[in-house]
């Protein structure tokens, strides 16, 4: 089914809203899905016709730039990958240690046959370079990708120029860029909808107490907000693996325990806010001193997505200003709840 009928059925439905923006997008996904759709004669005499150029969808959060990925994936038939760009590059560079450790003389050889042998489109979700490790190795490799005919579409929050900006040695990273431009058509989303804001537009943001009643709540705007399309999802920080239990497009969701039951600190939870534009936090539970070490990380937690302006739906033992009521830490405490009750409001988060 071509994009355009898919995202029309869509909106009969009632699962879309019309959106001119997004519909100004589609010719450019339908074309790579329609050149993708048709059979590739080979022979003797005859070469494969060149891939189609991929699609660079940049523009602000909310925009609706993933949901329109997705449709395109959703319409491909042949095979295709979609993932973050930041798992998957991850991925890479643990390829890449093991082709090494293998004497592989250059690793990125391998490494990339075996990503091209394995799709013909890759579909990535916010694309961003921020670790000089990626910025070393993601040019040769994108190069490997296109010489072996794989197709790129990719979201970002940036235009392409913008990419790994003021990032160490950004000089060697400009052919990169080049690259993005010549084999993609870099278009811009703007849409004076925010629907990720929209969705929770009214909606409540802080559940208590916790109850049956409080986890339904909870779910229901994490299947609205997720679609059902979430997967555990898995960063570096530091040689650490920082988990989150549950991932998709900026959004992820947590037990209180994953993040404050063990020993993280500033730096992991900022690893996360990197990741993330929402987080969902279940089951915050009465703080004290019978929790002190875990309170103290809750309060840390708190202040990391405060500065990082990350929007925050959680369900708790209680409201804010009830939650640590004892024990050492009460009169800090004041501040992280005059924050919780700050996050909840409707224009709060990035």
């Amino acid at each position: 089914m071509d994009l355009l009928t898919l995202y029309q059925s869509r909106v009969d439905a009632g699962v879309l809203r019309d959106d001119p923006a997004q519909r100004a997008i589609l010719p450019e996904f339908e074309r790579t899905r329609a050149a993708l759709a048709q059979p590739v004669k080979k022979g003797f005499f005859r070469k494969a016709p060149p891939p189609p150029k991929g699609v660079y969808l940049w523009g602000g959060v909310g925009s609706g730039k993933s949901m329109m990925m997705d449709l395109f994936v959703e319409s491909l038939a042949v095979p295709n990958r979609r993932v973050h760009f930041h798992a998957f590059m991850q991925e890479i560079q643990n390829a890449l240690h093991e082709a090494r450790k293998g004497g592989a003389k250059d690793a990125i050889d391998p490494v990339a046959k075996a990503v091209s042998d394995s799709v013909r489109v890759l579909a990535f979700d916010e694309m961003q370079i921020k670790d000089i490790a990626d910025a070393m190795i993601v040019g040769r490799l994108f190069e490997k990708l296109f010489e072996a005919g794989v197709v790129i579409v990719t979201t970002s929050n940036r235009i392409p120029k913008d990419l790994y900006k003021d990032g160490l040695n950004r000089q060697l990273f400009l052919p990169f860029i080049d690259l993005i431009s010549e084999k993609l058509v870099v278009k811009e989303i703007i849409s004076d909808t925010d629907y990720r804001q929209n969705r929770l537009k009214g909606e409540e943001t802080y559940f208590t107490p916790i109850s049956p009643d409080t986890r339904a709540q909870m779910d229901a705007i994490w299947q609205d907000l997720t679609l059902g399309q979430a997967k555990e999802f898995t960063i570096t920080h530091k040689g650490r693996a920082l988990r989150i239990p549950a991932f998709h497009s900026g959004i992820g969701r947590f037990a209180f325990f994953d993040l404050c039951g063990q020993n993280l600190g500033p730096g992991d939870y900022l690893a996360y806010c990197e990741q993330l534009r929402l987080m969902m936090i279940d089951d915050i539970p009465q703080l004290g001193r019978s929790n002190f070490n875990e309170a103290k990380r809750f309060v840390t937690l708190i202040d990391t997505l405060y500065e990082a302006n990350i929007k925050l739906i959680c369900s708790a033992a209680a409201r804010p200003e009830m939650l640590y009521l004892e024990g050492e830490g009460v009169f800090e405490f004041e501040r992280t709840a005059s924050r919780l009750n700050e996050m909840q409001g409707a224009d709060w988060g990035r």
